[in-house]
């Protein structure tokens, strides 16, 4: 896998400093539009399989460690086209390594 070529962010309050964050991964950032989860694809898909476990209006707080640990194993045990068919799970055991 190769270096992160862009991030493209939303509008929230963490990314105020975005410049710091461009100087640290060496990346440029970009900034999605209000309202357009179309922009942001890859969030949007995850978000709907996220919702596949934890429906809208389910307070997290009510879900169990066990739970939440069967949804991070099936989050980053799959496959990603953006990943080319890797999960995150692979590609983060092959960073470590290197």
């Amino acid at each position: 896998m190769g270096k992160l070529k862009t991030l493209t962010v939303d509008h929230g309050k963490e990314f105020a400093d975005f410049r710091a964050i461009e100087a640290l991964i060496s990346t440029q950032v970009y900034f999605v539009h209000a309202y357009s989860p179309h922009e942001r694809g890859s969030n949007e898909n995850r978000n709907r399989v996220l919702r596949r476990f934890i429906p809208k209006g389910r307070p997290i707080e009510e879900l169990s460690d066990d739970e939440l640990i069967q949804i991070n194993w099936y989050l980053n045990s799959r496959p990603l086209k953006c990943l080319h068919w890797h999960s995150p799970i692979e590609i983060f055991l092959l960073n470590l390594r290197q």
